[in-house]
């Protein structure tokens, strides 16, 4: 599994975290290991290109970094 940071836009308090934590923990061998207002860090298998889509889908879009 790989290490990746996320800066993510369009998020602007509490729910907001928990939407994108349910969305990342919904991908498939994806664990959220910390969620902020405006960034991530993920363990996962899924492509960054992935993580991005169903970020954009959920509302938030992101740039996805190794870590």
């Amino acid at each position: 599994m790989a290490s990746l940071n996320l800066h993510i836009d369009n998020m602007h308090c509490g729910a907001c975290v928990r939407r994108v934590t349910m969305a990342l923990n919904a991908l498939p061998n994806t664990h959220a290991d910390e969620v902020t207002i405006g960034s991530a860090r993920i363990t996962t298998d899924a492509t960054p290109n992935l993580i991005q889509q169903t970020l954009t889908a959920a509302g938030y879009p992101a740039l996805v970094e190794a870590a």
